[in-house]
């Protein structure tokens, strides 16, 4: 179950006033990272949303994970089955979804929130060497 859920469709907005507003340019906010317009090409999950800078093109969303526990997957990018078999895994992680439009580069922070069973995360001892 998600917990501490941020959306962050205010900001979005406050983005795009930015833009229409003359604050900020279409290269201010259509700036995403090769690595995020690649990461959204090849495990991103599809939207309905139209872009709201070039509307030609729906949003892809990227998830991406982050927590102590994680080790290896920190920082990774993650899809709806696989944080589903996370959260049974881990005690806590921390997700983040990025809207991004591959077609103009626009990309936001849409929303965050906390995964995992909530218990105290498995205590693993320090192994002792041979003969101790």
């Amino acid at each position: 179950m998600r917990r501490s859920v941020v959306d962050y469709a205010l900001a979005r907005r406050a983005t795009l006033a930015s833009l229409l507003t003359g604050h900020a340019t279409i290269s201010d906010v259509c700036d995403a990272h090769p690595y995020l317009l690649r990461a959204a090409k090849f495990h991103g999950e599809p939207t309905q949303i139209s872009c709201p800078i070039c509307r030609r093109t729906k949003l892809t969303h990227v998830t991406y994970v982050y927590g102590d526990e994680l080790g290896r997957y920190e920082g990774r990018v993650k899809r709806g089955k696989e944080l589903d078999e996370m959260a049974a895994e881990y005690s806590e992680f921390q997700v983040y979804v990025v809207e991004v439009c591959q077609s103009c580069g626009w990309n936001h922070l849409a929303s965050s929130y906390v995964l995992g069973t909530g218990q105290e995360p498995a205590r693993r001892g320090r192994r002792t060497r041979a003969g101790q």
